[in-house]
């Protein structure tokens, strides 16, 4: 079976300006936990989840660090601490999103989404065309229905 027979192509998606409520509302509204995020030209830029959203009101944590001789050393990574602070300030989808989005073709075939998913640990693959174009989007729901309904 393929990606495009079990695709849900009538996807909720936002756009990189829109603000962090939009996409809370808009994942409330339609009982989904992950919306793709387009840019300009309608291609997907990233992705923002319930996850991120939770994430962004929780309490970041500094790295810890050693002060020696009058200078700092970090036992963590200041930089990915950086990152996260940024992220729990954002006001907007394109600063909050995930931007390392594992994509899918409409003619790959479900055990590829399924395998990406689990090696990945992801919940939905968005699917694009050649352009990077969003076309559809497949769940993990999507490969239960597709699976075990085709079995009654």
């Amino acid at each position: 079976m393929l990606v495009k027979e079990i695709m849900t192509t009538d996807v909720v998606t936002v756009s990189t300006g829109d603000s962090v409520e939009v996409c809370a509302k808009l994942l409330q509204e339609h009982n989904i936990s992950g919306l793709p995020v387009l840019d300009e030209a309608g291609r997907v830029a990233g992705v923002v989840t319930e996850g991120d959203l939770i994430r962004r009101a929780s309490r970041v944590k500094a790295p810890g660090y050693l002060e020696i001789l009058g200078g700092l050393i970090y036992l963590g990574s200041p930089k990915k601490f950086v990152e996260e602070l940024q992220r729990a300030m954002s006001l907007e989808a394109g600063q909050l999103m995930s931007k390392n989005v594992v994509f899918i073709g409409p003619e790959d075939t479900v055990e590829t989404a399924a395998t990406l998913m689990v090696e990945k640990s992801i919940s939905r693959l968005p699917v694009v065309d050649e352009q990077q174009k969003l076309i559809g989007i497949v769940s993990r729901r999507d490969i239960m229905s597709s699976l075990y309904n085709s079995k009654e």
